[in-house]
C-alpha cells in the first residue's frame, strides 16, 4: 500500500548535458485547461520512502495509458531507488492537496546515454495503470517532419508552444534569484532557432517575444505551432537549456528514427 502525503514543491532536476536541465515555463502564463493532456510525474523523490509526494518532471499523454517524458527523468528516479511502480502522474492544472494522482510504472530506455552528446536517446514513458478518460492524447510527428519543414523553409518562421510545471522566471534581470517556485501548469511560445539530427534548439529570449522552460519541465512537450496555428503534435520534448533560463531550450526531437524506434514499443506511430 502506498503511503501518500502531498508536499507542494518543484524539482530542480538533473544535468544531462553540459548545460542545465530544463524545468518550468518562463515568460509564460497560467495554462488552466488549455493543454489537458500535459501532466507531471509525482513521486517522493527528495526523501524516497517518506511518502512526501512532490512534482518531478513533466510530460504528455500520447495514448490513453502512455505518458511521454524524458529518459533522464526515469533514470533519475531509478538512481534514487524509487521503484518503477512507486510513482504517479497528474493532469491537474494546479498541484495541491486535492490533486488527482494516477498510478503508473516508469520505463528505463535501455539506449539512454549510449549515443553520446549527438543523440542521448533522452525519451521514455510511464505506462499508466488504467487508461485516462476524458483527455484526448496528443499526437506524435511523422518520421522526419522537422527535416522536411527545414528543407522547405517553413521551419524558419515556425513557432512552438512549451508547456509544463515547475519554476518560473518573469524577468530577464538577475540570475538564479529570479527563478521562482511554481505549482501550476503554464505555457509559453517560442521561435525556432536550429536543428540537428536529434535536437531542436528554440529561443526563449523575452526581448524577441519568446518564452521557454526552466527547472521542473524536463520531459514536457514543445507543440508544433503557437496561438492560432498551434497543433496537438509533440515536435520535441524539454531536456536542457542555459543555466539561468534566459536564452534557449535544447529539446529532443520526436520525429527521428531513434525516438520512433523506442516509442513504437508502446504506441502506434503516425
Amino acid at each position: 500500500m502506498r503511503k501518500i502525503l502531498l508536499v507542494v514543491s518543484v524539482t530542480m532536476g538533473l544535468a544531462v548535458l553540459t548545460t542545465a536541465p530544463a524545468g518550468a515555463i518562463v515568460y509564460g502564463e497560467f495554462d488552466g485547461n488549455q493543454h489537458p493532456n500535459v501532466g507531471a510525474i509525482v513521486a517522493d523523490w527528495r526523501d524516497p520512502g517518506s511518502g512526501n509526494l512532490e512534482l518531478f518532471c513533466s510530460g504528455t499523454l500520447i495514448a490513453p495509458d502512455v505518458f511521454l517524458t524524458a529518459a533522464h527523468c526515469t533514470a533519475s528516479l531509478d538512481a534514487r531507488e524509487i521503484a518503477p511502480d512507486d510513482i504517479f502522474v497528474t493532469f491537474d492544472p494546479v498541484f495541491d492537496e486535492n490533486t488527482t494522482l494516477l498510478p503508473g510504472t516508469y520505463d528505463l530506455n535501455p539506449a539512454f546515454g549510449q549515443g553520446g552528446a549527438d543523440d542521448t536517446h533522452d525519451v521514455a514513458v510511464v505506462v499508466l495503470e488504467k487508461p485516462v478518460r476524458g483527455i484526448t492524447p496528443a499526437e506524435l510527428p511523422t518520421a522526419g517532419l522537422l527535416d522536411e519543414m527545414k528543407e522547405s523553409g517553413e521551419l524558419r518562421d515556425t513557432r512552438f508552444t512549451a508547456v509544463g510545471y515547475g519554476t518560473i522566471r518573469e524577468t530577464n534581470r538577475g540570475g538564479f534569484d529570479a527563478i521562482l517556485d511554481n505549482t501550476e501548469r503554464r505555457f509559453a511560445d517560442q521561435q525556432f532557432w536550429s536543428l540537428t539530427d536529434a535536437w531542436m534548439t528554440l529561443s526563449m529570449n523575452v526581448s524577441t517575444g519568446d518564452g521557454g522552460t526552466c527547472y521542473g519541465d524536463s520531459g514536457g512537450p514543445h507543440f508544433l505551432g503557437a496561438g492560432a496555428t498551434e497543433t496537438d503534435i509533440v515536435a520535441s520534448i524539454t531536456v536542457t537549456g542555459d543555466a539561468v533560463c534566459k536564452a534557449s531550450d535544447k529539446t529532443y526531437r520526436m520525429d527521428t528514427a531513434s525516438a520512433r524506434d523506442y516509442l513504437s514499443e508502446f504506441v502506434d506511430l503516425p
